[in-house]
């Protein structure tokens, strides 16, 4: 597969239709403050769901980003760990507009203004990179999470331009081990409408800001997010499966398909 640079995109947005698609986004955030506060609170879970579906696949369709799925048959109905590779703070729209889940996410993300607050009504959880005692009590709120509802996990621990992936850290794999769930590699790709090839526009990189990241994809909104499920890995009924061998196979895994 060959790269892409952000600038060999062969068509850029027009300054006014940018300055529309910020309103439009921001119109739409506000939508979801909105019912996030008044509204979700007495939702059942399936309609929570069916919220944060239609939200995420309206945000894409702002951004003009069409979404590929590969590979959905595979996923159950039973809770699951998913574990994907990590390219832009667009991974988690993108997957909820295919299958809203719950997150683990670097605990940056909870001070984001607005979007942050969001997530925390969301129910995601939040961990401290830089702290390993942290990372074995997250292990334990993911399990029992996984008794009731799915989650997904980003365990290369940052994000990258999408050319590879970075080894997975461990870690947060034993959290299926300890409530025997399956586990569902995810592979998040993002290609260029005009050349079908590699594009870093969504990449979210560096030291790069929130507004920024949205500023770049608003210039260059013309791209195809394409998320392949790969077969699951079930701990169950593995007594002696170890956590490394899960981070190795989810890792293996979605790197073919890249």
């Amino acid at each position: 597969m060959k790269n892409l640079a952000p600038n060999c995109q062969t068509t850029q947005t027009p300054k006014l239709q940018q300055i529309w698609v910020w309103t439009q986004v921001w119109i739409h955030v506000l939508c979801g403050v909105f019912t996030l506060s008044f509204v979700f609170p007495f939702l059942k879970r399936t309609n929570k769901d069916r919220k944060i579906q239609e939200w995420s696949r309206r945000l894409l369709k702002i951004f003009n980003i069409e979404l590929v799925v590969l590979g959905a048959d595979l996923i159950k109905g039973i809770p699951y760990l998913m574990a994907s590779n990590h390219i832009s703070w667009l991974d988690i729209h993108v997957i909820n507009a295919f299958k809203p889940i719950r997150f683990v996410a670097k605990s940056e993300v909870a001070g984001w203004p607005v979007f942050g607050w969001m997530a925390k009504q969301l129910g995601t959880v939040f961990i401290r990179r830089d702290s390993a005692r942290h990372a074995r009590q997250v292990v334990g709120q993911i399990a029992e999470v996984l008794q009731t509802e799915s989650i997904c996990i980003f365990p290369e621990g940052t994000s990258t331009a999408g050319e590879g992936v970075l080894p997975f850290k461990p870690n947060l794999f034993e959290s299926a081990i300890v409530a025997q769930a399956p586990i569902y590699p995810l592979s998040i790709r993002y290609l260029s409408k005009a050349s079908q090839i590699r594009s870093e526009v969504p990449a979210f990189i560096g030291d790069m800001g929130l507004l920024e990241s949205m500023s770049n994809i608003i210039k260059n909104r013309y791209f195809i997010a394409q998320i392949t499920v790969l077969p699951a890995f079930s701990s169950l009924n593995r007594p002696h499966i170890d956590r490394k061998r899960l981070a190795t196979y989810c890792q293996e895994s979605i790197a073919k398909t890249l």
